[in-house]
């Protein structure tokens, strides 16, 4: 791989075309920018750019950081599998992470030529991976119902009788302390809704 052969964009950034370094024969390390974030890249092959018969261009997520630390233990990077481009899709776009991700301590690219049926395994298995994380979410109805339900339970030990006829009410103030902790616990974690049963 002596010729650039991947053009790679970071959302809102310039062009990619020169590799970090070279890992292998087949292998290159791209360097992604750390100046502004962004969440999303576009990987495609270059023009007049064609790979050889019967391979694809697999696509990996590491950061800097593993990377560098893998180099000076003389091991492997933890890279994540992306997904692949090749003959019939000569381009496509990743989600790499949020803005905040990208910027602190920097990401890196691994682009591998390999063989086709290989590739092709592994984005059936990927595919599954996702179809499964998929399912396992709760729909935003049902996570609506929590966030309502979890209101109520806090709400209903300060209710009390108001007003002729007895109006139930819950002070304002109960509200406040219900959100003031509930917004607590979602910064603490983010998923908690999402972890309870139904």
């Amino acid at each position: 791989m002596s010729i650039p052969l991947f053009g790679i964009v970071p959302a809102g950034q310039p062009l990619i075309t020169e590799p970090m370094s070279m890992m292998s024969e087949t292998s290159v390390l791209y360097a992604l920018p750390t100046a502004k974030s962004f969440s999303h890249i576009v990987v495609f092959l270059l023009p007049n750019i064609a790979l050889p018969d019967n391979t694809a261009a697999t696509i990996y997520l590491a950061t800097a950081s593993d990377v560098a630390a893998a180099a000076q233990s003389g091991g492997t990077p933890n890279f994540r599998f992306l997904g692949a481009i090749g003959p019939g899709k000569e381009s496509a776009m990743f989600k790499v992470g949020s803005g905040s991700a990208t910027s602190s301590g920097g990401l890196m690219i691994g682009v591998s030529i390999e063989p086709a049926d290989a590739v092709g395994q592994r984005l059936q298995e990927l595919a599954v991976d996702k179809t499964a994380a998929s399912s396992q979410r709760p729909t935003t109805a049902v996570l609506a119902q929590r966030i309502i339900q979890n209101a109520f339970n806090f709400l209903a030990s300060f209710s009390g009788k108001a007003g002729p006829g007895g109006v139930e009410v819950v002070p304002l103030r109960a509200f406040e302390d219900w959100w003031r902790k509930f917004e607590s616990r979602v910064r603490s974690d983010p998923s908690f809704l999402e972890k309870q049963s139904a």
